[in-house]
C-alpha cells in the first residue's frame, strides 16, 4: 500500500533510501563522465542491476546519480508505493462516473482527482537549493559533470534538467523535461520539441519581442522528476500532480533572478534568459532511439544566477536503445495514466507500452469487441488521444489476452491476422525525434486488428474454438506433478 507521508524530503533521502534497500552501490573509483559513465551504466542497466552513485567524476565538482529509475521496483519506491498500479487505482477510485467522456472528462477527472487531494504547492522563504550562490561571472557550468554518453554527441548534455517557463500572457506555469546542451560556461541549447508546452510558451514571448525567463533544476526528489516527464494536459499543475502523488505539497522557492519558482530541495538550479530570435546549433545527440538525431537549431539559455545545495548530488540519465532508464519511467506513466485513458476511451480494457518501442512507437491494447469493426474505431480514439497521437503501431486484442505477456500477444497477432483485411494504414503526427519518418514531425501509422472476427466484419467462415485443456485434467496434474518425478 502507498506509504502515508511521503518518505523523500529530496534526491539525497531517495538515495539513502536506495542504499540500505540494497538498490544502490556506490562507485569509488575516478570515473570519466565521458563515455565512460555511459557505458558502466548501460551494462548496469542491462543485467538489471542498481542505481549508481559515482562519487568522485574526473570532469566536475559533484558526485553522479544515475539509474535511480532503471527497474519497476525503484520506480515504485520512488513514488512511495509497493506496486506502480497502486497509482492508477487512487485516480480510478476518485474518478467518478458522471464525468464526461472524451478529452474534456480528462482535464475535469484530473482536476477533480487533484483538488480533492487539496495539495498545491507551497511557497517558503528560505530553501536548501540556495545555500550556495553563484552569479555573474562565477556561473561555470563546468563545476557540474554533464555527460557526454554517446562518442557522436555534440558535447557535453545535461540530460535531467527540470525545466521551467510560464505563458507571457496567462502567467501559466510549465514543468518540462529537456535535454540540455553545454554550450559554453553560461549558456545552455534548449531541445524542446515541437509538441511541448514550453515551445508555445517561448513562441509567444518572441511574438511580443520579450525575453522568456527559464529556471533549470537538477536533482529534485524523485516525485518532482518523475512528475516533468509526465504527459499532462497542458493546464493540468506538474506541481499539483506532484502533490497528489505525493500525498503532500511540494515545497518552492521563488528564484533570486527571475519571476519563477523552483522546488526548494533541489540540488541545483539554473537561472536565466532566452533572448527572442536567438538560435544556435544543438546536436547530434544519440537519443533514447538508438540513432543520433541531426544538429538543428534551438534557442539559447543564458544563465545569470546558479544555485545549489551544500554537498550537492548531480542527477542525470543515460539514453540509448532500450533497454535503458527511460523504460521506468514509461512503465510509471503507462500504469498511473490507464484509468484516465480508460476514461477517454470506454472501450479499452488494459494497454502496454513496450519498451523497445521507446513510448511513441507501439501500443498493444486489448478491448471487449461488441461490434463490427470496433478494433478499427479503438484505433481512431489513440490516435487523437493527447501524446498517444504520436503513436506509430496499434495492436489490438481481445480481452482474454494479456497486453503484458508478449508471447501471447505475438501469438494473436501473426495468427489472426488477415493482412489484407485487418490492417488500418494512415497518417498523422509522429516524435519530433522520429528518424524514419520521410519528413519531420509526420508520417505513416499501422493498426493492427488481432481480435476475432466478426460474420458482421465480412468473416464468414464462423471463427474457430481456441483449445484449452479440460479444467479437471489442469487439476489432477497439478496435484499429481511431484509423482511424475519430472
Amino acid at each position: 500500500m502507498a506509504v502515508r507521508g511521503f518518505p523523500y524530503t529530496d534526491l539525497k533521502d531517495f538515495l539513502a533510501a536506495l542504499e540500505r534497500a540494497g538498490e544502490l552501490r556506490r562507485v569509488r573509483v575516478p570515473v570519466d563522465p565521458t563515455l565512460e559513465i555511459s557505458e558502466i551504466v548501460t551494462r548496469t542497466v542491462r543485467e538489471g542491476g542498481p542505481a549508481l552513485l559515482f562519487e568522485r567524476p574526473t570532469r566536475g565538482e559533484l558526485p553522479v546519480a544515475i539509474n535511480l529509475f532503471g527497474t519497476e521496483k525503484r520506480m515504485a519506491m520512488a513514488l512511495g508505493v509497493d506496486s506502480l498500479d497502486e497509482i492508477g487505482a487512487r485516480i480510478g477510485a476518485l474518478i467518478k462516473p458522471e464525468l464526461p467522456v472524451g478529452w474534456s472528462g480528462i482535464r475535469e477527472g484530473l482536476g477533480k482527482v487533484m483538488q480533492l487531494k487539496s495539495v498545491p504547492p507551497r511557497k517558503v522563504k528560505t530553501a536548501p537549493c540556495q545555500q550556495v550562490v553563484y552569479s555573474g561571472d562565477d556561473v561555470d557550468l563546468g563545476r557540474l559533470p554533464g555527460l557526454q554518453v554517446w562518442p557522436g554527441d555534440g558535447g557535453i548534455f545535461h540530460n535531467y534538467g527540470l525545466t521551467h517557463t510560464k505563458h507571457p500572457e496567462t502567467g501559466k506555469r510549465n514543468l518540462g523535461l529537456y535535454r540540455l546542451q553545454q554550450h559554453s560556461r553560461n549558456t545552455l541549447g534548449m531541445h524542446w520539441q515541437i509538441h511541448k508546452d514550453s515551445t508555445a510558451h517561448h513562441a509567444v514571448a518572441e511574438r511580443l519581442g520579450q525575453r522568456l525567463p527559464v529556471a533549470v533544476a537538477i536533482g529534485c526528489d524523485p516525485v518532482v522528476s518523475y512528475a516533468a516527464s509526465a504527459p499532462l494536459p497542458s493546464d493540468i499543475d506538474e506541481y499539483l500532480f506532484a502533490g497528489f502523488l505525493r500525498g503532500e505539497r511540494v515545497e518552492m522557492v521563488d528564484c533570486l533572478t527571475v519571476p519563477l519558482q523552483v522546488p526548494a530541495h533541489a540540488q541545483i538550479v539554473l537561472e536565466g534568459y532566452l533572448e527572442p530570435g536567438e538560435r544556435l546549433p544543438e546536436g547530434p545527440f544519440g537519443d533514447h532511439t538508438g540513432f543520433y538525431t541531426p544538429v538543428e537549431p534551438f534557442p539559447v539559455l543564458h544563465i545569470e544566477t546558479m544555485t545549489m545545495q551544500r554537498d550537492a548530488v548531480y542527477h542525470s540519465i543515460v539514453t540509448s536503445k532500450p533497454p535503458q532508464e527511460d523504460h521506468g519511467l514509461g512503465k510509471a506513466t503507462e500504469r498511473i495514466f490507464q484509468p484516465l485513458l480508460k476514461l477517454l476511451i470506454p472501450d479499452i480494457v488494459d494497454y502496454d507500452l513496450p519498451a523497445a518501442g521507446v513510448f511513441h512507437n507501439c501500443a498493444i491494447v486489448s478491448i471487449r469487441k461488441r461490434y463490427p469493426k470496433h478494433a478499427q474505431k479503438v484505433m481512431n480514439a489513440i490516435w487523437g488521444a493527447h501524446l498517444m497521437s504520436l503513436t506509430k503501431l496499434i495492436v489490438i486484442v481481445d480481452e482474454d489476452c494479456d497486453v503484458h505477456d508478449y508471447h501471447e500477444v505475438a501469438f494473436r497477432a501473426f495468427g489472426n491476422v488477415d493482412y489484407a483485411r485487418d490492417l488500418l494504414l494512415t497518417e498523422g503526427p509522429v516524435d519530433h525525434l522520429d528518424h524514419s519518418s520521410y519528413q519531420q514531425f509526420w508520417g505513416g501509422k499501422v493498426g493492427v486488428d488481432a481480435t476475432r472476427k466478426l460474420a458482421g466484419e465480412g468473416y464468414t467462415r464462423g471463427w474457430p474454438e481456441e483449445m484449452t485443456m479440460a479444467p479437471e485434467v489442469v487439476s489432477l496434474v497439478d496435484k499429481r506433478w511431484k509423482e511424475y518425478g519430472i
